[in-house]
């Protein structure tokens, strides 16, 4: 709310900026990957069960739908196309408010549906009659809505349910945005029309040594869609491209492109797969262990552990806190003068007002020649900002309008 009076720090943060380090480490899971697969179905199933709330109730019920596991399967890839010969396992586990009133609300029907339609589009070749087994254990919980909206009523601004952080940084490195937008152009829909042998399940590693950079990318090419390993082969040649032509619209430095290394054509081992997934083989995920929520896995950042997909976007500062971070500091980065870098950390106490956190603290480096002074009322005026109107953060969510992994 206007007027308050937020424990917000800004100061100079002294360390070498990550341009300038001599090695950068940066990767992301692609959205057919594991992991990216339980975080994806778990965000799902809470903008759903959220959705519908709403839609009934006029208010979103408490609910935290983050515990997701992914049991994987058992397939024979071949080229011209194999078959899944064990289907993968999927448990949807967490809480969910269930009855409301005494009238039941249908939780477990609302969560396999949303993760049968996240499935549908996340893992094109996925049969989900066939290759899957969706099974949802969510807890039971119960409420009076006249209780809830009493309590909404004298808290218009949610109190934070636990004493957590969210982190955030920008902006992005060249080795950075390379690694992101690799993935992205490869499972995006214009690629896959013309390269639809390409899975979905593509990890892109990034590494920078000084001024040279290694893009290494795993990506699970679908049997029904190469015939023999010469088109196999070419799919390569087609990512290879794809990703030189990321890099170079990002970086001026010396980019050494991998595809599919563990490739022995000799011994006639190819990353192929039925389902375009590692899943039906016997690789495992779970919520939290990928993607932080700009997308990336930066071991020279600040990083939060939280697992922040399938977290209500209510009161849940360990999704809400994450996302917050990363904005202000994108906010920061693009419009106030000055920043090299920028670093965000947001600390909540539970049972306070999300809106006013124990202390948001804003870590700047100035670019050369500029200091400290002229950032930080700027800087502190964008994270008041955001602190004041932070609900809008739930309807950003609602939206689709972010991310979380």
């Amino acid at each position: 709310m206007a007027g308050k009076v937020r424990n917000i720090v800004v100061e100079e943060l002294m360390r070498t900026p990550v341009e300038m380090q001599r090695v950068e480490l940066v990767e992301r899971k692609g959205i057919g990957h594991p992991d990216s697969i339980a975080d994806g179905i778990a965000e799902a199933v809470s903008r759903a069960l959220s959705r519908e709330y709403i839609k009934r109730y006029g208010i979103i019920l408490h609910h935290n739908t983050d515990q997701v596991e992914v049991v994987g399967g058992r397939a024979y890839p071949k080229f011209g196309g194999g078959e899944v010969i064990k289907p993968i396992y999927i448990l949807l586990s967490g809480r969910a408010v269930e009855m409301v009133d005494r009238e039941f609300f249908p939780v477990h029907e609302i969560a396999i549906r949303a993760a049968k339609d996240y499935l549908r589009k996340a893992v094109r070749h996925l049969d989900l009659e066939n290759h899957v087994v969706i099974d949802s254990r969510i807890g039971q919980g119960s409420v009076d809505l006249v209780g809830v909206f009493n309590k909404a009523k004298e808290n218009p601004i949610p109190l934070a349910n636990d004493t957590s952080f969210g982190v955030g940084y920008a902006p992005l490195s060249e080795t950075e945005r390379i690694v992101l937008e690799t993935e992205r152009l490869l499972n995006s829909d214009e690629f896959k029309k013309k390269y639809p042998a390409v899975g979905e399940d593509i990890k892109v590693m990034g590494l920078r040594k000084g001024d040279e950079i290694d893009i290494t990318i795993a990506a699970a090419i679908v049997d029904s869609e190469v015939q023999t390993p010469e088109d196999y082969l070419a799919v390569k040649d087609a990512i290879y491209e794809a990703a030189r032509s990321v890099a170079e619209e990002h970086t001026e430095r010396k980019v050494n492109i991998y595809v599919n290394t563990a490739d022995d054509p000799e011994r006639g081992i190819y990353y192929i797969t039925v389902t375009g997934t590692s899943a039906e083989a016997g690789d495992d995920g779970s919520v939290g262990r990928g993607n932080r929520v700009n997308g990336l896995i930066t071991p020279n950042r600040h990083m939060s552990m939280e697992a922040a997909a399938g977290k209500n976007p209510v009161s849940h500062v360990g999704k809400i806190y994450n996302l917050l971070s990363m904005l202000i500091a994108n906010d920061i980065a693009e419009q106030v003068e000055g920043v090299e870098e920028v670093y965000v950390r947001i600390l909540s106490q539970i049972g306070k007002p999300i809106d006013e956190p124990l202390v948001a603290s804003v870590q700047v480096i100035p670019k050369k020649g500029y200091s400290l002074e002229t950032i930080q009322k700027p800087a502190y005026d964008i994270a008041d900002a955001w602190l004041a109107d932070i609900t809008k953060i739930q309807k950003m969510i609602l939206e689709d309008k972010l991310n979380v992994f």
